[in-house]
């Protein structure tokens, strides 16, 4: 499960931002993730949250962007969506990485990412003394 590793590596990095910037709270983080990455949206968030929790994050979001697989073929020079193998026993379809168009082996151009796209944050007001 390496969405686990993903969202202590996250965690870790946010935590950083947090130590340097006393006077921040992050509220929200939004990430692009490509659909060819095999991260699973649904146990990202669940380490995410658990994770967080009795942290300085406990209580912000995390938002996931889609970014859709795109390749190319150096035969045809097709360039677009990728052919999907619709009619296996999982629940989704999965990618050959066969040109639509040609038949031949294509490679990516997209959907491989894994990155933090923003994070928003609010100021922390002083206790007044």
């Amino acid at each position: 499960m390496h969405e686990f590793s993903i969202a202590a590596s996250l965690v870790e990095k946010l935590s950083e931002f947090v130590r340097e910037n006393p006077d921040k709270r992050i509220c929200e983080v939004r990430l692009e993730i490509g659909e060819l990455s095999h991260i699973e949206h649904d146990q990202l968030h669940f380490c995410y949250e658990s994770i967080t929790k009795e942290t300085p994050l406990e209580g912000s979001s995390l938002k996931i962007d889609k970014v859709e697989a795109f390749v190319e073929c150096p035969h045809c020079s097709y360039r677009g969506r990728p052919k999907y193998w619709d009619d296996i026993l999982a629940g989704a379809p999965v990618v050959t990485f066969q040109c639509p168009s040609c038949g031949k082996t294509v490679g990516e151009t997209q959907g491989k990412e894994c990155a933090i796209k923003s994070v928003k944050f609010s100021q922390i007001q002083p206790v007044p003394s």
